[in-house]
Order: C-alpha cells, then structure tokens, then sequence
C-alpha cells in the first residue's frame, strides 16, 4: 500500500478538458433490459405489483424505467408481474406517457397536478389504483427514491413518498395483502441501478466529464476579485440539470443561510468551495485563495501538513487500491487506516455510487459485507473536517469494469474508451498514482489537487516522477 511519505506537492500539468459536449441517450435495447432486471427483482422478492414514485427531485428510479423526470409534478409507475403497466400522471405530464421508453396506459390523476389547477376527471386514488392493475390481497411494494438502513426501527414500513399515496396503497391491499419499501429493488445491494452496461457507462460519462471541465474552468478562472456568481457561472454548462445545489463559495459559508453564489468578491486567503454535479457524475475541489502557504494566517501555514497530505494519501491509496471483488468494509478499513476517523473527522461513508443522483447509495461502510462489482459507478468522496483549517476536496468519478465489460466498452463504445486510456495514462504518468485495470476514470480530473488555488501550475502528486518537487 502507498505510503504516506510518498505524497508531496510541485509542479504537474494540469489536465485537459474531454468532454465531447454530446450527451448519450439509453438505447432500447438496454432500456429493454432494465425493465426486464426490475421485473426479476419484483418475482425475487415475490412482489404481485410494484409502485415507482417520482417527482422532479425524486424521479430517478422512476426515470429509469420511463426515461424522464416528472418535471414539477408526482407521478407513479405501476408495474405488475403480469406485465400490465400503467403511469398515473397529473395534468401537465399525462402527454409524457406516450413519448415514455416502457409502453404503459396512462391514467389521469389530478391529485399530482399542481395547487389549484383543474381538477376535471377526478375520482379517487383508490379507483386510480385499481384501474392500474392493484388488486385486494396482492403483495405490493412501493418504490421512492432510497431504502432505510434503521438499526431500530422496521425498515420495511419506513416510506419516503406522500402519505396520501401509501394509505390508498394500503386501502387496495387490505388486511390480507402486504405493502412494503421496496427501494432495494433499484439501490443498495443488489438494486438493479448499481450495475451499468457499456451503454449506461457512455450516458453517465457525459455527465461526470462536463462536471469535470466546469471545475476546472472555475479553478483556471478564480482569482482575487472574481466574484462568486463569475464562478457559479463556469460551473453552469449545455442547459444539464443538476445534481445537487451548485456550490461556489469565498470565504464564510452558509451565511444567513444562503446556498447560492453571490456577488462576493475572492480575497486573499478565502476559503474556497466549488461544487458542480450533472446526471453521471460531481466533482469538487476545496483550498484557499493564495498562491503558497505563506500566504495563509500563521496559524494555519500547516494546511498542507495536517490536512491536505493525510487526505491526498487516502485518496491515493483509494485508488490504487479499489477493485472488482473487494468488499466496502474493506475499503472504509483501508481509509480508517490512513486516515483515522477519530483525527480527521470525516463522517460519511468514504465513497458511494452514482448514477442520475449524485449520491444514489453506498456499499462502502464499516463492516460492509457488500461486493464492490463490475459496472458500478463511484464517487471519490472523502471528507475530512479538521478544526481550524479549511477542507480540502478533489472529488470525482470512477466506473469499475472487469476484463468483460472493459472488452465491451472497447468494441460498443471506442471514442469512450479512447478518452479513459487517456485518464489512465494522466494519473499514472503525471500524478503517480498506479490503478488497477478494473478502475476507469469517467472524467480527466480524477485527483487533480490545488490546494493553493492561485497557482495553478502546482498540485498535489506522488513522488518519484519528472515534476518538479517542492515539498
């Protein structure tokens, strides 16, 4: 395993931007097979229907199967073990069912419409239900956005969709049918989302590159006097939704709980955060506006001692030693080792999936016993907290493939894997940092480190290599 000793900071070229600026739609054929893994789950887990929430901000397992988010309306997908399926959708999305990539019939339900709009057709969700294939004494499951991970509480009766949909579901089972969470089907071990085909890889990998080029655009632009909103700004790109909030931040955070950049000017010595997540991907970078240590409080002339080598090594040693096969409790061991909880304060889990969300679910957590597989998609985030410095970040995305799936994405897939041998070369070549095969960097700025954000021809890297090494 990489020592700690071997991490230092100099001069290293920064990365190229690669995304290709054209997004990658789900074929049919996979969308086919997607349907086809959620209706195997639904006779593993012995389920006569399933309900699939979705809203614009909790839509994704909904979208897996229908190919689009709600917008800013509820909708439901149900689908039955008989192969019946229905989407129960409000005013202004009930045309969407026709464009949908699973063939369902569409009932209207003006309860998901938005306040106030017309309620013309309405009856009552029960009847909704029923129309879509429910039946008295079936065993239904319902689908939100996450599964529940209680230590104390039944993880099965714990729903994260309206109440007003979960008591209907429950009126139509009645006393002799079950209704259940039944988010595993999609997240968490064995959810059919945590697993990606060369196809699913290519649609990701556009987001996670745009993301990666906007933070790099950001630290190439940042400097005393740009504003928040100038960098917001840069994070923002080609009209993709969000992930998550866009983070863009000089100095104090949250202050009257503001999230959103404004026109605060950089100065010298801020703290900087810069945060940008797209469907595939987030990237992250965090440090301080100066161009050397010297530059900061004298209290504080050891970030790079105390905070940025410790985490810059974990995130090494993450890396290289990250595989197909491995279990999550072995990796959260291998980052307690390097970087103890106790000392840096990192709170999370050292590393979670993707997919559409930023954070979709985590096999990585102590004593884990789940398999870190094959075309699963992961987010390089470790967050350590150390009082009295600020944080640091190079948060990005990696995809795992064995031998298998690496041959499939060379002959289905070519300009993609052209673009990760590419990334692949950069970490090993420039930042030192060796990789197993099955680690695929879905972006180019996969741990590249500027902890001083003014000078931007230095970063953190591992020794032994033609950069020029200061420290």
């Amino acid at each position: 395993m990489r020592e700690a000793g071997q991490i230092c900071y100099g001069t290293v070229t920064p990365p190229e931007p690669d995304c290709t600026g054209v997004p990658v739609l789900i074929s049919d054929e996979v969308m086919e097979k997607r349907c086809a893994a959620v209706m195997a789950r639904m006779e593993e887990e012995n389920l006569d229907s399933l309900v699939v929430y979705g809203d614009l901000e909790h839509g994704q397992n909904f979208a897996y199967l229908t190919g689009f988010l709600p917008r800013f309306e509820e909708a439901l997908l149900v689908l039955n073990r008989n192969g019946h399926h229905t989407m129960l959708m409000g005013n202004e999305n009930l045309n969407k069912v026709s464009c949908a990539r699973i063939k369902a019939q569409a009932v209207h339900v003006p309860f998901f419409s938005l306040p106030n709009q017309p309620m013309i057709g309405e009856c009552s969700l029960t009847d909704c239900f029923q129309k879509a294939g429910l039946k008295s004494g079936s065993r239904i499951g319902i689908a939100g956005w996450k599964h529940f991970t209680s230590r104390i509480l039944d993880n099965r009766q714990l729903f994260d969709v309206p109440f007003y949909i979960v008591e209907a579901v429950r009126e139509i089972a009645g006393t002799d049918g079950t209704v259940g969470n039944a988010a595993d089907v999609f997240i968490g071990n064995k959810g059919v989302r945590c697993i990606n085909t060369a196809n699913e890889l290519a649609h990701y990998e556009f987001g996670a590159a745009l993301a990666s080029d906007c933070i790099l655009k950001a630290m190439d632009h940042l400097d005393i006097g740009v504003k928040e909103t100038e960098l917001g700004a840069d994070l923002q790109a080609l009209g993709q939704k969000n992930s998550v909030v866009t983070i863009a931040a000089a100095g104090k955070r949250f202050e009257k709980a503001n999230l959103y950049p404004m026109d605060k000017e950089v100065k010298p010595g801020d703290p900087i955060s810069l945060t940008v997540g797209y469907r595939g991907g987030l990237s992250s970078r965090c440090g301080y506006a100066v161009r050397s240590a010297q530059e900061l409080p004298e209290e504080s002339r050891d970030y790079l001692e105390q905070v940025v080598k410790p985490y810059y090594h974990a995130m090494v040693v993450w890396l290289e030693e990250i595989r197909c096969g491995m279990s999550g409790g072995e990796l959260y061991d291998l980052i307690e080792q390097v970087l103890p909880k106790e000392k840096y304060r990192w709170s999370l889990c050292p590393g979670h999936l993707t997919a559409d969300e930023e954070w979709m679910s985590s096999p990585v957590y102590e004593a884990s016993e789940e398999i870190l597989e094959s075309g699963m998609m992961l987010q390089t985030d470790i967050i350590p907290s150390v009082p009295g410095y600020a944080g640091t970040s190079a948060e990005s995305t990696i995809a795992l493939a064995d031998e298998s799936l690496r041959m499939e994405i060379q002959k289905e897939e070519p300009e993609l894997w052209a673009r990760i041998e590419k990334r692949r070369n950069y970490l090993e070549q420039v930042l030192g940092i060796q990789l197993h095969p099955d680690v695929l960097p879905m972006c180019s700025t996969v741990a590249y480190l500027r902890p001083f954000l003014l000078e931007k021809g230095k970063a953190m890297h591992v020794k032994n290599l033609p950069a020029d090494s200061d420290n």
